[in-house]
């Protein structure tokens, strides 16, 4: 029988393939790595813009409360002035109002 020559792969096609397999791990792993530290820049930037919306919303927020408790204690001390100076008019209005009340959660 005549033997059929299997033609022989060259050794420099495998070591090629393995170098382009290589080079493109390598390519892969480089390419992870800027994208993870494009995300965590990204991450940084916006985290920063959102502490600075936070604090602004807290100021806001701290405003605000300072403002109701300012008119808070405003209309406390005028109700304390006018029932000082109008102490009947004073009693008949509360006694007016828990009536009224009254019949509201009576029924």
């Amino acid at each position: 029988m005549a033997e059929e020559k299997q033609p022989e792969q060259k050794p420099s096609a495998a070591g090629e393939a393995q170098n382009k397999l290589q080079s493109s791990r390598e390519h892969a792993r480089k390419a992870a790595e800027e994208l993870k530290s494009a995300a965590g820049a990204f991450a940084e930037e916006y985290r920063g813009k959102a502490e600075q919306a936070w604090d602004e919303a807290r100021g806001k927020a701290e405003q605000a409360w300072g403002d109701a408790r300012t008119r808070a204690r405003t209309f406390q001390e005028d109700a304390e002035q006018y029932v000082r100076e109008n102490p009947t008019k004073a009693i008949f209005t509360a006694l007016g109002i828990g009536f009224v009340l009254g019949l509201i959660f009576r029924r």
